[in-house]
C-alpha cells in the first residue's frame, strides 16, 4: 500500500484518524480474522471473523482473553510462540501458514502476518540527547490471518517447509528447482502451490522474504554490506535499488526512520508487486 503519491501528503491530522476507520473496515473483512494483542498477549480488538472462528458468540466474550483460552492448546501454544518472538524483538512476522482451530471445531488453514505497535519514546530518551536513538518500545501487535480453507494438508505442510527453507538460507542462493525439491513436488506444481496460497510466484516469494529480513536488520547497526550479503544481495548497489523499489525508501532511510521513530516503514511487498530478477 503506497502511503502518498505526488499530489498528497499523509499528514497528521489523516494519521491520527486512520485507526478508527481502519477498525471499522476490517469488521467488513468475510474471510480474513483479524486482531490487535496487547503486550501480555491478550486480545483488545477483534472482527466479527474471528469471534466466529472462535466458539464464542461475541466480542465482549473474547476480549481480555488469551489464544490459549480460545483455540486447541496445541495450536494456540504455536500461535503464542509467535507471538512472543514479536513483542520480546519487534520483528515482523509474514507468510505463516498455520492450521487455526477452536475446541472440538474443524481446522483450515490461515496465512498470517503479525506486526509489532510501537508507542512512543520513554521519557529518559527523549531528554537524554547523549544516548542513540533507538526505536519505540513495542506494546503489541495486530495480526490478520486469511483463510486458505481446509485445503490438502500434506500439501500445505509442504509449503510450510518451503516457507522455512527460505528463511533459512536467505544468505544463499535460492533456485526454484530445489524449493521444488524441498516441498516434495515438481516445479509446475509448486507454482500453482505457491500462488494460489500466497498470490505471487515461489521467485517474488523469495524476493520479499530477503527485503523482510533486511528490514528487521536494519533496526540494528550492521553496516549495510552486511546487511545486503545476509539477505543474499552480493552487490549493495543492486541491495539498495532492489530495497528502494519495495519498500519505498533507501535503506538508509528506512534506519534512520525505523531507529528514530520519526516515520513508519512502509511494509515491503505492498507497495508494489515484488518482481523476480531476471
Amino acid at each position: 500500500m503506497a502511503r502518498r503519491d505526488a499530489g498528497s501528503a499523509f499528514t497528521p491530522a489523516l494519521r491520527a484518524a486512520l485507526p478508527e476507520a481502519m477498525l471499522t473496515l476490517v469488521d467488513e473483512l468475510t474471510t480474513t480474522m483479524f486482531c490487535v494483542k496487547d503486550a501480555d498477549g491478550r486480545y483488545v480488538a477483534v472482527n466479527p471473523t474471528f469471534v466466529r472462528r472462535t466458539n464464542e458468540s461475541s466480542a465482549r466474550a473474547v476480549l481480555g482473553r488469551s489464544a490459549s483460552e480460545l483455540f486447541v492448546p496445541e495450536l494456540a501454544a504455536r500461535y503464542e510462540e509467535q507471538d512472543d518472538l514479536v513483542l520480546r524483538t519487534g520483528a515482523t512476522l509474514r507468510n505463516e501458514l498455520e492450521l487455526i482451530a477452536p475446541p472440538g471445531g474443524s481446522p483450515r488453514w490461515y496465512l498470517t502476518a503479525k506486526v509489532p505497535l510501537r508507542g512512543p519514546a520513554d521519557a529518559e530518551t527523549r531528554q537524554d540527547r547523549r544516548r542513540p536513538p533507538g526505536p519505540p518500545p513495542v506494546i503489541g501487535l495486530v495480526s490478520l490471518s486469511q483463510d486458505l480453507g481446509s485445503g490438502d494438508e500434506e500439501a500445505m505442510h509442504a509449503l510450510t517447509r518451503v516457507v522455512e527453507h527460505i528463511d533459512d538460507h536467505l544468505g544463499e542462493t535460492i533456485r526454484v528447482p530445489d524449493l521444488a525439491a524441498v516441498a516434495g513436488c515438481s516445479v509446475d506444481t509448486l507454482e500453482r502451490r505457491v500462488r494460489r496460497a500466497f498470490r505471487r510466484t515461489p521467485g517474488q516469494l523469495v524476493l520479499t522474504a530477503r527485503i523482510d529480513r533486511a528490514r528487521e536488520l536494519l533496526r540494528g547497526d550492521d553496516p549495510l554490506a552486511e546487511v545486503a550479503l545476509a539477505c543474499g544481495f552480493y552487490d549493495q548497489a543492486a541491495f539498495s535499488r532492489t530495497f528502494a523499489r519495495l519498500a519505498g525508501q533507501t535503506p538508509a532511510a528506512y534506519r534512520r526512520a525505523a531507529l528514530t521513530g520519526s516515520a513508519e516503514p512502509r511494509p515491503s511487498g505492498e507497495r508494489r508487486r515484488a518482481r523476480e530478477p531476471q
